[in-house]
């Protein structure tokens, strides 16, 4: 099988492609005009065309299925070359504004949220994905790919920044290599350069492997997902706690790199009854002092045959004003996609299910 030429940074198709300055062309003509074949390339000579189509496959992504949300949220079913299938979503965060004169004031603003693994390990209790297992990681051009193929969808200009959160189906440091990879392919100014501070990484807690991401040096931002405040809760919710517990996490988020104008996510999942008292909002504060934090507090969004419900909205306030008041930063993240499938793995699991 020919290796998918969206596995590779600009500066290492520069070393393979000769001359050098054709990796740009290649670039521009895959992340600026989304083309799909070798064939379309039309400033590139015959004999590198056929070069290429010898060597790698352009292997665009199959959209199986697609649900749109009356928010302007997108999410996508796609097939890979195997047959096996992931998710990702276009959220509308802000819709486009207009002058008086119906000239453009402001552009619409777009976050992507892209999955990097086929299943999951971590296993979850709350999360649709975990029902299927692990089966394979996906490759840096198959999680590139989802931003390509959703900015073709969307004619989306090249020159329009959006951002990017690893936040789908997977454990994003269970598959660090590819992950980083991707990141540098987006971040590439000659590609569909979405820097770095525009990417965001949320992992269950890999502290390790925190560590290790650290260390790069990327510029990306860490969200953790946190969900409870004692390892108790947490190993019921998140099984992997028992292998990084909250204090490992915590410790390697204080040594993470930030940079001075971020912060890093704790994303707090609500479950009705299980995570959302007061009480639990004192442990959060507690836990997260001299940490540089901003806390997401997300409601559940059930599907069928789970055990949890969605929790009051009087409960999500009175958390985040408990915390707020306290000085910790804390938003309620607006639910998206209500209308659609909207629990992470859910459209998939519909697809399974239909098949």
């Amino acid at each position: 099988m020919k290796q998918s030429i969206q596995d590779f940074t600009r500066e290492e198709l520069s070393t393979l492609i000769k001359p050098a300055f054709r990796a740009k062309q290649v670039y521009s003509w895959l992340y600026h005009k989304y083309v799909n074949s070798f064939d379309d390339m039309k400033n590139l000579p015959a004999s590198l065309k056929e070069e290429l189509k010898e060597k790698y496959e352009i292997e665009p992504l199959k959209i199986v299925r697609k649900e749109s949300s009356s928010d302007g949220s997108i999410k996508y079913l796609f097939e890979l070359h195997d047959g096996h299938t992931v998710e990702a979503v276009l959220l509308l965060m802000k819709k486009e504004q207009y002058h008086e004169d119906g000239s453009l004031k402001h552009q619409a603003k777009y976050t992507v949220c892209i999955s990097c693994q086929v299943g999951c390990k971590v296993g979850c209790s709350f999360c649709l994905t975990a029902k299927s297992g692990f089966l394979r990681d996906l490759s840096a051009g198959e999680i590139v790919e989802q931003i390509r193929m959703i900015k073709k969808d969307n004619s989306i200009d090249a020159n329009r920044r959006l951002n990017i959160v690893y936040m789908g189906m997977g454990e994003p440091l269970d598959n660090l290599d590819a992950v980083v990879q991707s990141s540098k392919v987006f971040s590439d100014p000659d590609g569909m350069a979405i820097a770095a501070h525009r990417q965001t990484i949320s992992t269950s807690g890999l502290s390790s492997k925190i560590a290790k991401l650290g260390a790069m040096e990327l510029g990306v931002n860490l969200a953790i997902s946190l969900h409870a405040v004692d390892d108790d809760l947490r190993e019921r919710l998140m099984p992997i706690n028992k292998a990084y517990n909250i204090k490992s996490i915590i410790d390697a988020v204080k040594a993470f790199p930030i940079n001075d104008r971020k912060r890093v996510m704790f994303e707090y999942l609500v479950i009705k009854d299980v995570n959302d008292d007061i009480s639990a909002a004192k442990k959060l504060l507690a836990l997260l002092d001299g940490i540089k934090a901003k806390v997401n507090l997300i409601y559940f969004n059930p599907y069928g045959g789970t055990e949890f419900k969605r929790p009051e909205e009087r409960d999500m306030i009175a958390f985040q004003e408990y915390l707020t008041k306290r000085g910790l930063h804390c938003t309620i993240r607006e639910s998206k996609g209500l209308d659609i499938s909207a629990a992470c793995g859910q459209l998939r699991d519909n697809e399974l299910e239909v098949k």
